[in-house]
């Protein structure tokens, strides 16, 4: 049977927390310095789509890309590992100072890669800070912007209310990780996966991990925004929001409703592995 049941899928969630906390130091920063990097080209193909067509729904279409590509290739992405490793601590299966040095590792490896990233395509899309930014950089520029300089604006309802993007953004992203693990086939993981990631893209939600790489972008191309102005009104809610989201509605949820339930098949292992 290619569908998971939910105790099933319970246990490969567990098996799948338990291989991310304990990874080697080394694996956990590499894997997160590319899944860093694949965001960053997936938020670039995302704009181009917008720019190209005038609709945020159809750049949202291209969003998933990125996403697809790091479950199947088994990187470390922050915004899904808040929601599988403690998952498994829930099970009592990881300790709680693994769950934080693990999720703290591919933070940094994940914003060592948009960085990356972030200052090739400022470079291409200046040719190397010779030129102005093109029509795609223009408006990684605006949504820079956008993503700080608005909040800050509206004070504190700001701040909440970039918090409360991140809340809804990563409930649905971190939904995207479970779902990766709910069929044995790629192309059922890629249906699965894709669905979730789209609709927090096409809702205009806050990630922030895309805004490693968005906002950085956005500064080197000329966006009027200071690094303690991305960090106070967007990068700190929208973290804050996006464990928010991972650990009580999706973690806690899932737990609640099918975590003591738990019961591996032939192969959840297999799944949880991939």
């Amino acid at each position: 049977m290619d569908w998971l049941s939910p105790p099933a899928l319970a246990a490969a969630m567990i098996e799948a927390g338990i291989k991310k906390a304990n990874l080697p130091t080394k694996t956990i920063l590499v894997t997160g310095i590319l899944s860093g990097m694949f965001l960053g080209f997936t938020t670039t193909l995302f704009v181009s789509a917008f720019v190209a067509s005038g609709n945020l729904v159809t750049g949202a279409l291209f969003f998933p890309v990125g996403f697809i590509l790091i479950v199947l290739l088994g990187l470390e992405l922050f915004t899904g590992n808040v929601a599988l490793i403690p998952y498994a601590a829930m099970a009592g299966k990881v300790p709680g100072g693994k769950v934080v040095s693990s999720l703290v590792t591919v933070y940094i490896g994940n914003l060592i890669g948009c960085l990356i990233y972030a200052a090739i395509f400022a470079a291409i899309d200046t040719k190397f800070f010779s030129d102005a930014p093109d029509p795609i950089g223009a408006k990684l520029v605006a949504i820079t912007g956008l993503k700080t300089l608005a909040y800050m604006k509206a004070g504190g309802a700001g701040w909440l209310t970039a918090f409360a993007k991140g809340i809804l953004c990563n409930w649905m992203v971190s939904l995207g990780a479970v779902m990766g693990l709910v069929t044995r086939s790629t192309i059922g993981k890629i249906i699965a996966m894709y669905m979730p990631i789209m609709a927090f893209v096409a809702q205009g939600f806050e990630h922030c991990i895309v805004n490693m790489f968005v906002i950085p972008c956005g500064i080197m191309l000329g966006a009027n925004v200071t690094v303690a102005q991305w960090w106070i009104w967007n990068e700190i809610p929208v973290t804050l929001g996006n464990i928010v989201g991972a650990v009580v509605i999706t973690a806690l949820g899932l737990y609640v409703s099918f975590g003591r339930s738990a019961k591996s098949d032939t192969m959840a292992g297999a799944v949880a592995a991939e």
